[in-house]
């Protein structure tokens, strides 16, 4: 009974991230990370990372498609992002160490949920800023197994460093490509293992989800409350890893 929530769960929030441009990695993370499913770090990792995989992978596509990502103003985004993905997904942590830092990075994934995106006072960054901005971005994903879209967004908006719809496009490309760095980090350190048992109903939760929100897009769907409402669930699942974990 349990997996089966943990299914109907995956496929929601598939749908409803993919509408904005996100994986889902937080809510997959806080979902599998709280207690009573007893998983543990080394199966919860690849999983997340997984499903942003299959998620985002469609939203590229669609954004490619109608003009919307251009990989001359995404590219100092991503080329210190991937490097440090690998390293953090290399990066051995003990299980308590991984659950802190996982509670930790869902309470200020939930607090950059929260934030409405806004039209800035359009300041634009230099190639110095984002380099380093991905790549900070880049080893936080890579430790805890997030796409980190879920950071950049927001920065952006604050920024206005573009429409919506480029921030979408750029914070899915940034997924993708931090999701497969992860990945390799963590294969590379032997590590982590795919259950597939446990895994393949999941990705083919998440694809279904996916593929409906990223067709539906935030002019069917209201964004800013269904962020809210989960911004609230991931502060929740957030307090109870830390409850048991600190």
């Amino acid at each position: 009974m349990e997996f089966y929530l943990l299914l109907i769960s995956f496929f929601l929030v598939a749908l409803i991230y993919s509408s904005v441009g996100f994986g889902g990695g937080s809510s997959y993370l806080a979902l599998m990370a709280q207690p009573f499913f007893g998983l543990l770090p080394e199966t919860i990792r690849p999983a997340a990372l997984l499903c942003n995989i299959v998620v985002v992978t469609g939203g590229v596509i669609i954004f490619y498609r109608d003009g919307k990502l251009s990989w001359k103003e995404i590219w100092p985004f991503l080329v210190a992002s991937v490097p440090m993905a690998m390293v953090g997904g290399f990066w051995k942590l003990s299980d308590s160490t991984f659950f802190v830092l996982l509670g930790f990075t869902l309470l200020l994934a939930a607090i950059f949920l929260w934030i409405k995106p806004v039209a800035g006072n359009g300041k634009s960054m230099n190639i110095t800023s984002q380099v380093t901005v991905g790549g900070g971005i880049g080893l936080l994903s890579g430790l805890v197994s997030i796409g980190g879209g879920i950071f950049l967004s927001p920065v952006l908006h604050l920024i206005n460093w573009a429409e919506a719809k480029k921030i979408s496009a750029l914070a899915s490309a940034f997924i993708l490509v931090n999701s497969v760095g992860g990945l390799i980090g963590q294969f590379a350190s032997g590590t982590h293992h795919v259950e597939w048992a446990f895994i393949f109903p999941l990705l083919l939760a998440v694809l279904v989800g996916g593929q409906i929100g990223s067709r539906l897009g935030s002019k069917t769907i209201n964004s800013i409350y269904i962020r809210r409402i989960t911004a609230v669930l991931i502060f929740v699942a957030a307090l109870n890893i830390l409850k048991d974990h600190l």
